[in-house]
């Protein structure tokens, strides 16, 4: 392999150019992530089948030239697995890479596991091993070793001939506008920016708090978030979850307590009084304000047949198909069904993946069925 280490704007500025004029170019990202909220990117490969370029977004200070690619809709960006890469993209570029493909999904296409590696695709279809020695490296370290940068190089370099075989086996399949629409799914799911204020339903253990409760817990919650944004900080690393929980359920509203409830030393010492006047603050909160009790699924009266009803679906669906049953059907989606159904009241512009899309031709007309019967 040969590439070039791109750190000057005008090098960017070329190889975007380049990389312009062909239908789809290569993508990937190395970054890490061990206590900060947001990815530190590290790295960046793109490979348009002349020129790989490891771009250097450290040594870079304007990253426009690649940020305009990727929003040129005439080229399609290849990634694999790029769920992670997605949420780089979005933090840094604020924007999707358009037209995106996603290796992953076309092999789930393809009768592939969900989780399919890339390493095991290059094996299986190119027959060729690759050495990944170097995946939990320091990326945003500097300078990189040249085992770094093939290790990095290679993610791209043989990603365009697996892009290209499977491209092949998925339009003799007839599923290449089902591709795109799965990855445009998880583009529009990716680029969603999570509401402060309703953090507090993403933290364990909620439902068992009655409304008041949930109205401190939705205070705290929200802090936490804004606090993890402005110090790029992980949440845990700012207030653990169990402790902003017990501060709702426990009433705890002293410094002493915070100690006799194990929360760390650290937070009680950086956070502990912020956090006790915001708790305060939120049970000044009228009723009417309050958030609703948090309604559980599992606790509905049919939730276990359902499921197992809607999987017989998913999984019949699967078999016709060749398709592993969690690509037509993950537990989430099967949820986000009976969300849809018993939450949402069928609200048409709420509707679950599994009515939406390519889906919707095998299983919309079986899942309100099994809706109306039940």
């Amino acid at each position: 392999m040969n590439f070039e280490i791109v750190t000057e704007l005008s090098q960017l500025e070329h190889v975007c150019e380049q990389a312009r004029k062909v239908p789809a170019v290569m993508l990937d990202t190395e970054f890490v992530r061990t206590r900060t909220l947001y990815p530190q990117l590290g790295l960046i490969q793109l490979y348009d089948g002349e020129t790989l370029s490891l771009i250097d977004p450290i040594e870079l200070e304007d990253m426009s030239p690649l940020w305009a690619l990727l929003g040129d809709e005439s080229v399609v960006k290849v990634l694999h697995a790029c769920s992670e890469d997605l949420e780089v993209f979005h933090h840094y570029a604020g924007m999707m890479p358009k037209p995106m493909v996603d290796t992953q999904i076309m092999a789930a296409f393809l009768g592939h596991g969900l989780s399919t590696g890339f390493a095991a695709l290059v094996e299986e279809y190119q027959g060729v091993t690759l050495d990944k020695g170097e995946a939990r490296t320091d990326w945003c370290a500097r300078p990189l070793s040249e085992k770094q940068l093939e290790y990095a190089a290679a993610d791209v370099y043989y990603l365009l001939p697996l892009y290209n075989l499977l491209a092949e086996k998925i339009k003799a399949a007839g599923w290449e506008d089902a591709v795109l629409q799965e990855c445009n799914l998880m583009m529009s799911k990716r680029g969603k920016t999570p509401d402060p204020e309703k953090a507090y339903l993403d933290i364990k253990n909620a439902w068992q708090l009655h409304p008041k409760q949930l109205a401190v817990l939705q205070k705290l919650a929200s802090w936490r978030l804004r606090e993890a944004r402005r110090r790029d900080l992980a949440l845990n690393f700012v207030v653990k979850e169990l402790h902003l929980w017990k501060m709702a359920r426990f009433d705890i509203r002293s410094l002493s307590k915070m100690a006799d409830e194990g929360f760390d030393r650290f937070e009680v010492e950086r956070h502990g009084n912020r956090l006790i006047r915001i708790a305060q603050e939120a049970e000044k909160t009228p009723a009417a304000l309050y958030p609703e009790t948090i309604v559980r699924l599992v606790d509905m009266p049919v939730y276990k047949q359902m499921v197992k009803d809607i999987k017989t679906q998913t999984n019949a669906v699967a078999e016709k198909l060749g398709f592993v049953p969690e690509f037509i059907g993950s537990k989430k989606q099967i949820h986000q069904v009976l969300k849809w159904a018993w939450i949402n009241e069928r609200n048409p512009e709420k509707m679950p993946d599994l009515m939406t899309g390519w889906r919707k031709t095998f299983l919309e007309e079986k899942l309100l069925s099994l809706l109306d019967r039940k």
